[in-house]
């Protein structure tokens, strides 16, 4: 592991402070241009030099005919040009003395025998000028902590945790909204295509240092260097989770990754030894891969498998219960101490079994702040599940018949809602285990939202919750048996 992030070659590549772009023109149907103006969109703060044999001026940028003719060397170049020039290109950065780039370009390995030798002819070069590269057929890099992003879509939300490697480009760029929409976000994110001369080995080890990286997630069409993947690993997992989705182990699968990136796939045990030997969790959809790394990335760890559950509503109750049952968690009896605390809050309708159903309470705050701390005091409880049922329109209707205008019931109804969130993520802060909440309405309703905006992980359904959960039961397994196995447990 390196001790020092900028230790890393890649440290240039996503920290860069000019940049040498080639492929922007003033046709905004090209590639390059859409790129070109995500990088711009998100502010990023460097010097930025459009390359362009024709065009004057790019955008409202002066562009220049050839790199040689930049007034500096920038630290990075991004290569969006036809495949039949690319190693021209290339060689004409390695003279300017460029030593970083992203070639986006395809038509390279992944396309069989001509593209495998046009790969190695920029191997070659690479190598005679000491330049480090990712891709080709790759999409480049977000750090939103830079401002950076080379991919074609715009980056959505605020910068967040998730250190990102994959192997499909646009399956980066394409997850900005979805982790915005969770109030997520990558802290940075890379996408290393044909792997010529970055691979996801060095980009797992630059993420492992990267200090605004909480967890690292992998999209995984194969491994070339399996035991770097293995050291490495092991490296990082006492100090940050990793989570893998594989997608090479069917038939399909590998098919359809070789002729994706050219990457070679094995059978799916081979690499569920190579995960577990290293202490990375495999998930087994995109879902998955995000709902594992958010719990990981966002709650302390459990420190056993003791779930309670809070509802106000019998079905949702039983149903995690179920889930819970099937991923082998524990549902354990409340101990006489927390009946009693729990005692005065509970109506004669409900419950104070676990599932703790509450069914109905007159006292709102009771469900965000007094119930949930009696339960996280239980010594048997490691991880509070909670269901959340709150519409806005219920609060929002309630203040209506009390005598508010709409205007003053929908103001008021927010400050309530955010007022309930916050209780919950002050549990969280003062008792140091796990809160995950479930739902059935939608994540964008204002409740929900908010309870995400203030770090509180809210998913649809408890089987996902759950899984979640089980997720951080696992990697502190494997974090506990690679420190026992180095002896520093």
């Amino acid at each position: 592991m390196l001790n020092s992030i900028k230790e890393s070659p890649l440290y240039p590549i996503v920290n860069p402070r000019s940049i040498a772009f080639f492929g922007a023109s003033n046709n905004f149907f090209a590639m390059g241009t859409n790129q070109f103006t995500s990088l711009r969109a998100l502010g990023f703060e460097g010097t930025i030099y459009p390359v362009h044999p024709k065009e004057e001026q790019v955008q409202d940028l002066k562009a220049y005919r050839s790199v040689l003719d930049l007034p500096e060397v920038p630290d990075l170049a991004v290569l969006v040009v036809p495949t039949k020039i690319v190693s021209e290109i290339l060689e004409e950065c390695g003279q300017k003395g460029i030593k970083q780039a992203i070639i986006v370009s395809g038509g390279f390995k992944e396309v069989g025998k001509d593209g495998v030798e046009r790969e190695q002819e920029l191997v070659e070069i690479a190598n005679k000028y000491g330049i480090r590269f990712l891709g080709p057929n790759c999409i480049g890099v977000a750090n939103p902590y830079q401002k950076l992003n080379t991919t074609f879509l715009q980056y959505l939300g605020v910068p967040g945790f998730i250190g990102m490697a994959s192997q499909s480009g646009s399956f980066v760029t394409q997850m900005f909204n979805y982790l915005s929409r969770l109030s997520l976000g990558f802290s940075t994110a890379f996408s290393v295509g044909n792997e010529a001369n970055v691979d996801i080995v060095d980009c797992m080890e630059y993420l492992g240092a990267c200090p605004n990286t909480k967890v690292i997630a992998l999209y995984i069409e194969g491994i070339g260097r399996g035991r770097e993947f293995v050291e490495i690993a092991r490296s990082i997992i006492p100090y940050k989770p990793i989570v893998a989705f594989y997608v090479g182990g069917s038939e399909t699968g590998s098919r359809a990754g070789f002729s994706h990136t050219g990457a070679l796939a094995g059978p799916d045990q081979l690499y569920n030894g190579v995960f577990h030997q290293s202490g990375v969790i495999r998930a087994y959809s995109i879902a998955e891969l995000f709902d594992f790394c958010w719990v990981l990335g966002c709650l302390p760890k459990p420190r056993g498998a003791r779930v309670v559950i809070q509802t106000h509503s019998g079905g949702p109750g039983a149903a995690a219960a179920d889930s819970c049952g099937r991923e082998g968690l524990e549902l354990p009896a409340l101990s006489p101490e927390t009946l009693e605390k729990l005692a005065p809050f509970i109506p004669n309708t409900g419950s104070i079994n676990n599932p703790v159903d509450i069914t109905f309470t007159k006292k709102p705050m009771d469900y965000f702040s007094d119930i949930p701390k009696v339960l996280l005091e239980e010594d048997k409880a490691d991880i509070l599940l909670i269901y959340f049922l709150v519409p806005s329109l219920m609060v929002k209707r309630a203040l209506e018949h009390m005598g508010l205008s709409e205007d003053q019931a929908i103001e008021q109804s927010g400050k309530m809602i955010d007022a309930q969130c916050k209780s919950i993520a002050r549990l969280l802060e003062t008792h140091n285990k796990p809160i995950v909440g479930y739902t059935f309405r939608s994540l964008q309703e204002h409740f929900i939202k908010s309870l995400l905006n203030h770090g509180v992980p809210v998913f649809p359904g408890p089987e996902r919750a759950v899984r979640a959960i089980k997720a951080s039961m696992q990697y502190s397994d494997l974090r506990e048996k690679i420190l026992a196995s180095t002896g520093n447990g």
